[in-house]
């Protein structure tokens, strides 16, 4: 499957601007890249992936041999699955390429790549992408072919790239780096938002910050999945998935925006086994005013048991529209007011339970709190009680086989003796 920007004509093409990216290969996977004119990588640079289009430049970086090869560019925007039996479908997110002319080799990339600051997850453009083409235009290995007519017609193509490169005067349309994903359980995001777009309102009360969804559906979807998010506030979850190539819609009591749809989370108007990923940022209470709809489950205080009650019907419904292995993310926080703590967190995993399988809790670092300032951290101090430092991000997984066996499971561990 290509997942394709708008289609451009060849004229738009030729006034576009010009992006690189990095490949890498191995001597393993090298023949295969060339043989089929295929680049491929796993879900890690996925995102790079998906945002090349036709006529960007790709240089591919064998980690083996260390070396360079290029110049080639890509004969379709990047998709996922171009050719699924492609590397026994250890790489689907490909994208078809030429050979600018004769394919050239140069030695000591690692050392070139860390000079120009180049990593598979920075695209090229402008002076850094030009400085990358001359090493290639004035490469002794093309010198000494000069009299070879696809030597000459290397060069003569490489320095038409340039002189688009040059001649830009336009906007970046690109990231200066792509998100790698989040490997470890704990996530600090210090900006709500990435890349060149808003993502969501980063004014709007209690907005998401758009990396959690970003690494959520780099994990748990493909390119043209259907993601759907029955709480949406202003709108991240639509924006993020427009941005990673998803389907999206977004459910809200009081929409903000002519593209989130007008509705109650307790009652989603999808088919059954329909939805490849759901995502929640629930109220943690009756702490935020959110708005006045009479029907706003932000309106019941996390110290009742009606608010969880009222949760416990989204997560119903959640399950009930997800199909048979996907996965939901439900971001909750804890409260503590007026000397009393209420573990929110605990209660919405309890309950999660009851129809999911849990995959995985993050720990979300709460950043632009209006506590998180020098007079409240003393108060904490002196008052002895704790600000709220994190959120949980709770990942489950519907299925209709969790594990019901009683017989231990065989892990071989490794015992360290002491000293």
């Amino acid at each position: 499957m290509v997942v394709s920007s708008d289609k451009l004509t060849d004229s738009e093409k030729r006034t576009q601007l010009v992006r690189g990216f990095i490949f890498a290969c191995g001597e393993s996977t090298e023949a295969e890249c060339l043989t089929r004119m295929l680049f491929g990588t796993d879900r890690t640079y996925g995102p790079v992936v998906i945002r090349i289009r036709e006529g960007d430049l790709l240089f591919l970086n064998n980690l083996d041999t260390d070396n360079l090869q290029g110049v080639f560019r890509a004969t379709t925007d990047g998709g996922f699955n171009i050719e699924p039996k492609a590397w026994k479908g250890r790489y689907p997110y490909q994208v078809r390429v030429e050979s600018l002319g004769s394919q050239i080799t140069i030695d000591n990339a690692a050392r070139i790549l860390k000079r120009f600051g180049i990593t598979r997850n920075t695209p090229l453009h402008s002076k850094r992408l030009v400085a990358l083409l001359d090493l290639f235009s004035e490469s002794p290995s093309l010198t000494d072919l000069m009299a070879d007519f696809d030597a000459m017609e290397s060069r003569r193509l490489i320095l038409e790239e340039k002189e688009r490169i040059n001649n830009w005067s336009g906007p970046i349309d690109i990231d200066e780096e792509i998100p790698i994903l989040e490997a470890t359980t704990f996530w600090d995001f210090p900006r709500q938002s990435y890349g060149s777009t808003p993502k969501g309102d980063n004014k709007y009360a209690g907005v998401t910050p758009a990396l959690i969804i970003y690494n959520l559906i780099w994990r748990y979807t493909a390119p043209g999945d259907l993601v759907v998010d029955p709480m949406c506030g202003s709108g991240t979850t639509i924006d993020v998935c427009k941005e990673e190539k998803r389907k999206a819609i977004g459910y809200d009591i009081n929409p903000v925006r002519p593209d989130i749809i007008q509705n109650d989370a307790r009652k989603i108007p999808l088919e059954n086994d329909s939805v490849d990923m759901v995502f929640i940022d629930s109220p943690y209470g009756d702490n935020v005013r959110y708005n006045d709809h009479p029907d706003n489950i932000g309106n019941i205080s996390s110290e009742s048991e009606k608010f969880y009650d009222e949760l416990e019907k989204v997560m119903s419904e959640s399950h009930r529209i997800l199909k048979e292995g996907k996965a939901l993310g439900w971001l909750i926080g804890d409260q503590w007011v007026k000397q009393r703590f209420t573990p929110v967190g605990f209660m919405i995993y309890n309950r999660l339970c009851k129809y999911f399988e849990p995959v995985d809790i993050i720990c979300v670092s709460r950043r632009g709190q209006s506590s998180h300032t020098g007079p409240w951290f003393n108060r904490a101090r002196r008052f002895n009680f704790y600000l709220r430092g994190f959120k949980y991000l709770i990942i489950v997984r519907k299925t209709t086989q969790r594990a019901t066996s009683s017989e231990a499971r065989k892990i071989e561990w490794t015992y360290y003796k002491r000293r």
